[in-house]
């Protein structure tokens, strides 16, 4: 697996712990969109592009955000569950939507991203690159990977039109005036 392309979309607030979102290309084929970079208590971290876990509300089946009191449909009372230690997305509250499996993937990951921020911040509209690759090798857009559109069926070719046929000068009947 090699990371072709990156791209950094750094977030403007200074006192928030979320720096940018990233987009990254995988082999020229597969993209992964909002995974964050964050800053952590030691340092500048990577996190997967994840989502807010859901629960059903018992009276309606609205699904509510966890730990949430009130039913956002009914306003019923949702009944609050114990927090659960064997799975630690549900202590978060969320749970990732890509995520490497390795901790080596999520090494290579981490690097390539937090280089590509490093070098967005200290050169603004440098993002999108394409990790020091010649043009040639730079990713392809997604309009080259489409199947070629078939080709239009020739349009058929129109019978030449009749020639009006004028009718015979002995066939008028009364006076012409031009």
């Amino acid at each position: 697996m090699e990371i072709t392309e990156v791209r950094i979309f750094p977030r403007e607030s200074e006192d928030r712990k979320l720096k940018a979102y990233a987009t990254i290309t995988i082999d020229n084929a597969f993209v992964v969109r909002n995974v964050k970079v964050i800053e952590g208590n030691k340092g500048l971290f990577v996190a997967m592009p994840s989502r807010k876990l859901r629960e059903a509300c018992p009276k309606c089946r609205y699904k509510n955000a966890i730990r949430s009191r009130y039913c956002n449909q009914c306003g019923s009372t949702l009944p609050q569950t114990e927090k659960r230690e064997d799975d630690p997305a549900r202590q978060s509250g969320h749970r990732d939507i890509a995520h490497p499996i390795t901790p080596q993937c999520r090494e290579y990951i981490q690097n390539i991203v937090l280089e590509s921020y490093n070098s967005e911040i200290k050169n603004p509209g440098s993002s999108g690159s394409d990790l020091g690759k010649p043009k040639s090798e730079a990713p392809l857009k997604a309009e080259a990977h489409r199947a070629p559109a078939p080709a239009p069926a020739p349009a058929p070719t129109p019978a030449p039109a009749p020639e009006p046929q004028q009718p015979a000068e002995e066939e008028f009947e009364g006076d012409l005036e031009l």
